[in-house]
């Protein structure tokens, strides 16, 4: 029997997206290089092979607007096979059937809670369009307990007795390295392996089918698409994409690079080079102090603040660094989130908080003092925790978040069980307007150390921002902080904030020197 061939991938990464065996494959990479196609292609591969109704999909977008293009695709492919498939458009349907069984949905979820909406179901195929637009991993991983399949070959053979594989389980994404969730997709995707290397990951599960334990590998990798593999572009196209004035965002988009910073509030003025300084030890006439952005299932973060005054410190090398006084350098963190996870908090008690938060000051004071025990696991510190201990003198209390001075019924707020423990801090200016004049004034204090190269002395004239090199938590977070759509000139609130909350009412704090006075646990 002779087959007409409806659709074929094109050479290069297309082609090895829809041979690839992975449980996760992220398809990323420029715009043009047919990733929306692989996508549909790759859950449409599997039907009317025999799996009938077990072979059940959903792509995900996070908003019903997005999915008009990729529903328009798929109308353009799936009726070429001419097989007697079905589109259901009601707003309630939004669906593919085919007269064997098979069914893909198209969903719209970001949140958390949108995941309630699937639970319990069975989708071995699950698909996200632009990954990138989830704000984070939580529904993304949420989903992955979807991803299953009541399918026993042996209980449906085919009418020759010949028997199926296994049903295959996979998630597959599509994006460009562009948006809202660039940074925890680059961690999970693009950090831990170059493109094209498969990530496994190797765990010993109960296997309930053969009833004993046995070793699982799950599978994970990315694909890198290029336009140039595309021969069906329009050159045009091609220069429109290369006109584009935000050089992050071309750079997304003409070179796939994750490399950029996305959409960022303060990318134009970030430069790591000049931002990010070599520790030295703070003067005494300098004011130290923290600020505290509370958290207990989302991440607190704890930050130590140097500010100049105008006098001169001095390197390890013997130069002098005099940046104008009012200028705030970061000196040390403590952000409670798991080394290896992304916006997820620590559940530790305020009270323990407090402990670490004490401790941390007398070690930056050079007081040789025992950890708490209620701040370790395992003997390790929870938390990311980078400070240099012996910086400086004396700590002062700086702001925190007005709500831990809110009080319940017949209970301690969270600022009087901190302060059981000797550690106090100051309501943080959260006026309205704050959050825009403090990302301003963050703006104009990056900018600063920009215009002092252009100056003869090279020494910023206004009060500059700087970060000691050690602050690795805080650099990787903010400079890549995206801007709020509705409010460009603020931060866009349901990302990764909590260090720019902190950073935020510190730079809106005009603390008053207090001579002597040290934070110290009673």
């Amino acid at each position: 029997m002779n087959y007409k061939a409806v659709w074929k991938p094109l050479p290069g990464s297309q082609s090895l997206a829809l041979s690839c065996p992975c449980n996760e494959i992220l398809f990323e990479g420029t715009r043009g290089p047919g990733k929306t196609a692989a996508q549909l292609a790759r859950f449409r591969r599997n039907v009317g092979v025999g799996y009938g109704s077990f072979w059940r999909g959903v792509i995900f977008d996070t908003e019903y607007k997005n999915l008009a293009d990729i529903i328009t695709q798929s109308k353009r492919m799936f009726r070429l096979f001419n097989d007697g498939a079905r589109y259901l458009s009601s707003a309630s349907e939004l669906r593919w059937v085919w007269p064997t069984g098979e069914e893909l949905l198209f969903r719209f979820g970001k949140e958390a809670d949108d995941y309630w909406d699937f639970h319990g179901q069975e989708f071995p195929f699950i698909g996200f369009n632009e990954l990138t637009k989830q704000q984070s991993p939580e529904f993304y991983e949420m989903m992955f307990s979807c991803r299953r399949s009541s399918f026993r070959p042996e209980n449906y053979p085919l009418e020759s007795g010949k028997l199926l594989k296994p049903i295959p389980l996979e998630t597959f994404s599509t994006t460009n390295p562009f948006g809202i969730g660039h940074t925890w997709v680059k961690k999970r995707f693009i950090e831990p392996a170059p493109r094209g290397t498969v990530q496994r990951d190797r765990q010993m599960v109960f296997n309930p089918q053969t009833e004993r334990e046995e070793e699982i590998t799950l599978t994970r990798v990315a694909i890198h698409g290029s336009f140039k593999e595309n021969p069906y572009l329009d050159p045009q196209y091609i220069a429109t994409l290369m006109a584009i004035k935000d050089p992050n965002r071309r750079k997304a988009w003409v070179e796939g690079s994750w490399d950029v910073t996305s959409g960022g509030r303060f990318d134009h003025l970030w430069n790591e080079a000049l931002h990010v300084i070599k520790p030295f030890r703070i003067p005494d006439s300098w004011t130290v102090d923290r600020s505290h952005d509370w958290g207990e299932s989302k991440p607190f973060s704890n930050l130590w603040w140097a500010q100049a005054d105008g006098t001169a410190a001095e390197l390890p090398d013997g130069r002098q660094f005099c940046p104008p006084a009012g200028s705030i350098i970061l000196i040390g963190e403590w952000y409670g989130c798991p080394p290896d996870e992304l916006n997820k908090g620590l559940n530790m008690s305020s009270t323990n908080v407090a402990k670490g938060v004490a401790w941390i000051d007398k070690r930056l004071v050079g007081e040789e003092v025992d950890e708490p025990e209620e701040i370790r696991i395992d003997g390790v510190t929870q938390g990311q925790l980078h400070i240099m201990p012996g910086v400086c003198s004396e700590v002062i209390p700086g702001p925190a978040d007005g709500a831990i001075f809110n009080t319940g019924d017949n209970e301690l707020s969270i600022a009087q069980k901190m302060e059981a423990q000797g550690v106090t801090w100051l309501p943080a200016d959260k006026k309205p307007g704050s959050r825009i004049n403090g990302a301003s004034l963050f703006a104009d204090m990056l900018e600063a150390v920009i215009e002092g190269l252009r100056l003869e002395s090279g020494v910023p004239e206004k009060p500059a921002f700087y970060v000691f090199d050690y602050c690795r938590g805080w650099i990787s977070r903010i400079p890549v902080l995206v801007r709020d759509d509705k409010n460009p000139d603020d931060v866009d609130t349901q990302q990764e904030d909590h260090d720019w909350d902190g950073t935020r009412y510190r730079v809106l704090h005009s603390p008053q020197k207090i001579t002597g006075m040290l934070v110290r646990s009673r």
